[in-house]
């Protein structure tokens, strides 16, 4: 899936139908943006579980009106040697050619989305040394770490209208074909170690059957059928240019969007970015976890905040660590892993307090609330939701930042009616 600016249509695509991909001709403001062309998938992004600020961001951009003079409005003048002769400096086994497509994104990231760029270059301090290390161990090319950039601006809690989940936004049957673990207390996708190890596995095994990355990188957004499909439209084909035309639309959108990224964080500086560091922890550690804990045992003992836990470890959908028959980690602030350590017999022996109805897996039932929530007063009142096309629990759930216990709870819904929401339907978020 690809999630940031997929399908050209933020800038329009009319010059590239009419002119060879490889080729730089028009530099008019009206192919630099056309507001008439906007991709679904732009609508699921700022729709969907990513922070506020970047949802403002994203709305502040398609209420933009239409200006003829676009072109020179935030957008460094810089010639179109100087982009290539730049993006010939980034040794790289990924191809990145320099081309009319291409131009138009990289002055998207370096002019009007700088802002979300530099918040992008402030996740990656985090995020890019996880990738960097199982890049290296797999012996893949180290420039692939950009690909979580326009998959998920690096929001490991992103979650597309069509499922697609995580940084590396896998959808559920691949993820679970690449051996991650999804269920109703886990899912990996959203575990940044986990789903990286996963997606560099999918990113080998489709260079082997491609032996070309720029073929590897399209056909992990639309599919290895989508690809073959294109080279039996074009049987003298041999490269990603040579069936571009014939690729889904967002595909062909999908190389020249890594290729711009990879120029935009290659040379932020020249373009006067700087990292905006976002609200976490930057420096942590892990501590493997052999019995079923709930957050608020590690919360309430160390006095840290359980969104902490959540924003590292966001795999964990109740806030509840199922390791009952095998180890799981649990990620922690640097300065809390001593601490944990001297105090973990006091941590787990709070199980009885918070996972009463959770200590025995054979009675589990995903639908009850652990017993921190259900003290909760249940006339709280909350905020309300109506339920738009494609909509699922979960994803709502994790939109507003709640448990799916909770929110069934808050509406009285069944584990039935859960499963049937209805577009329009009205719900309480607590």
């Amino acid at each position: 899936m690809f999630l940031l600016f997929s399908a050209g249509t933020l800038f329009g695509t009319t010059a590239w139908s009419a002119n060879p991909p490889g080729k730089v001709t028009d530099r008019s403001a009206e192919t630099l943006y056309n507001p008439n062309q906007y991709d679904s998938l732009l609508t699921r992004w700022y729709e969907g579980s990513l922070t506020e600020a970047y949802q403002q961001f994203l709305q502040d951009f398609i209420e933009l009106e239409w200006d003829e003079d676009l072109w020179a409005l935030n957008v460094d003048q810089v010639p179109d040697s100087v982009y290539e002769a730049r993006l010939r400096m980034i040794a790289s086994a990924v191809q990145l050619p320099y081309n009319d497509i291409v131009r138009k994104y990289i002055i998207a990231y370096t002019g009007r989305l700088k802002n979300h760029m530099q918040q992008m270059l402030g996740l990656a301090q985090y995020y890019f040394p996880i990738i960097e290390e199982e890049l290296d161990r797999q012996g893949l090319p180290c420039e692939l770490k950009i690909l979580p950039m326009i998959e998920s601006a690096l929001q490991p809690q992103a979650v597309s209208r069509a499922g697609a989940t995580g940084i590396w936004q896998f959808m559920l049957r691949t993820g679970k074909g690449m051996g991650l673990e999804i269920n109703s207390l886990v899912d990996e996708r959203l575990d940044p170690v986990a789903a990286t190890l996963a997606a560099c596995e999918y990113l080998k095994q489709l260079h082997a059957i491609y032996q070309d990355w720029t073929l590897a990188l399209a056909a992990y957004n639309c599919g290895p059928g989508n690809i073959n499909k294109a080279f039996r439209r074009a049987p003298e084909a041999k490269s990603y240019w040579d069936i571009y035309e014939y690729l889904p639309k967002e595909t062909r959108e999908y190389v020249p969007s890594f290729i711009a990224a990879t120029y935009a964080y290659t040379f932020h500086k020249a373009h006067g970015m700087e990292p905006i560091l976002p609200e976490q922890p930057m420096v942590t550690d892990t501590i493997n976890i052999h019995k079923m804990m709930h957050f608020e045992q590690v919360a309430s003992t160390l006095e840290i905040p359980i969104e902490t836990l959540r924003k590292l470890n966001p795999q964990y959908k109740l806030d509840i660590i199922p390791a009952t028959e095998k180890t799981y980690s649990l990620v922690l602030p640097v300065q809390y892993i001593t601490e944990f350590v001297s105090q973990e017999p006091d941590i787990y022996a709070k199980d009885t307090v918070y996972l009463t109805q959770y200590i025995n897996p054979a009675n589990f039932d995903p639908n009850r609330p652990p017993a921190a929530l259900a003290a909760a007063s249940p006339g709280t009142s909350g905020r309300i939701y109506k339920v738009k096309q494609n909509d699922i629990l979960g994803s709502i759930a994790r939109r507003h930042g709640v448990t799916v216990a909770a929110l069934m709870r808050a509406n009285n819904l069944t584990e039935a009616s859960a499963r049937r929401l209805r577009i329009g339907q009205v719900l309480t978020i607590p």
